[in-house]
């Protein structure tokens, strides 16, 4: 891939970073509680935020012209992305709707789903929650348990989910519940509103931030027959569609550059980067957060060109959470001091000892490649 920002792009960069230097407060760091874009502050941070980007037409640039976007190519996307994360993502988890949430919409949904659903996204003013994990159905979603039994006029969803990020605040669930017998062909997709009676949701304590994690326990909990996605028993392309633009819609990596740049040069002003090995395992984590970047640029050229996601997106993932490992592994070993100095480097540090359970565990990403990559047998 030869790649070159065009101007457009340079300029789109620039009026990205303009307004983030307007609207972020200027003590942003401590502000948002370390970039905890789960935390009471950020969350109620992006209930004005979002709206004001998509004034801006900054929130959806690269969504049709026809339901609201600015129809710009996929690039545009991910310097969003990029400028976003560089500032701990000030959009809290509203991200998620622009990302993958809407995209599943626009090619899914009814059109009553599309007119409910979209206008909000392209208004910044709704937020979902990705009800996917089991406790017994994280590495391998297809055997999960949580039943959406039909009933008239629509289901009985009983079941639980676990690492639920932002539920404790979102509007809806992108809920994946069995319809069928059969595995991954008895899955169902639903958009589950999370104020309806019998859902519960706990908040689990993480390094992530304040409230990342969740369980939601939906008991008994009835929804109407349009709240389905797609059809009944064929959520499986979807999930698959979904994940395609979930484990590579979030540049987190900007965010871990940027604190392990701002590590680096701290140990410089202070004497403590002269050494061989210290400087050889920077190089390391340097390499690797620079292979990440085209890895996923190699998706992005993708999709700027019309091209389906395949399954080399777990690629990119899995050398992300290797990139933010490494990291963490040397603020561990050469800047323990900084992590608690710093709060951009403390998120960083944070951020890499969860980096490979996030958005599909590393194990999950290793075997997805084995299989569908590179066609090795099962237990190999």
């Amino acid at each position: 891939m030869e790649f070159k920002w065009t101007e457009d792009h340079i300029a789109f960069r620039r009026k990205l970073r303009s307004a983030l230097d307007e609207l972020l407060p200027s003590d942003w760091p401590v502000f948002s509680k370390g970039y905890d874009n789960g935390s009471d502050t950020v969350v109620e941070f992006s209930r004005t935020f979002c709206p004001e980007l998509a004034k801006r037409g900054l929130l959806i640039p690269h969504w049709p012209t026809q339901y609201g976007g600015g129809g710009l190519d996929a690039y545009y996307h991910w310097i969003l992305g990029e400028e976003m994360w560089r500032n701990g993502e000030p959009r809290a988890y509203q991200y998620m709707s622009v990302n993958w949430v809407g995209p599943a919409i626009l090619k899914y949904g009814t059109e009553d789903q599309k007119d409910f659903h979209i206008p909000r996204i392209c208004e910044g003013v709704i937020s979902y929650c990705q009800g996917f994990s089991e406790p017994n159905a994280g590495s391998d979603l297809a055997s999960l348990t949580t039943k959406a039994t039909p009933r008239p006029g629509g289901y009985l969803i009983s079941g639980q989910k676990i690492w639920t990020s932002a539920a404790s605040f979102a509007d809806y669930c992108v809920l994946l519940a069995r319809t069928g017998a059969e595995r991954s062909k008895g899955i169902s997709v639903l958009l589950v509103p999370m104020d309806l009676p019998g859902i519960e949701v706990r908040i689990i304590p993480s390094l992530q931030g304040q409230r990342s994690l969740h369980e939601v326990f939906f008991n008994d909990v009835e929804i109407d027959a349009s709240a389905l996605l797609g059809d009944e028993n064929g959520g499986w392309n979807i999930v698959r569609h979904i994940l395609s633009h979930e484990r590579v819609g979030a540049p987190g990596y900007a965010l871990i550059w940027r604190g392990f740049a701002r590590a680096l040069e701290l140990m410089r002003q202070r004497g403590r980067f002269e050494g061989e090995a210290v400087r050889e395992r920077a190089a390391r984590c340097e390499a690797a957060l620079c292979a990440t970047r085209v890895m996923t640029l190699q998706t992005v050229d993708r999709r700027a060109r019309g091209e389906e996601l395949d399954d080399t997106v777990n690629f990119a993932k899995f050398h992300g959470a290797e990139a933010a490992r490494m990291v963490g592994d040397f603020l561990t070993d050469y800047a323990p001091d900084l992590v608690l100095e710093d709060p951009i480097i403390g998120v960083v540090f944070r951020r890499g000892a969860s980096a490979g359970i996030v958005a599909g565990a590393t194990e999950v990403q290793l075997d997805l490649i084995s299989r569908r990559v590179l066609e090795l047998p099962r237990g190999f």
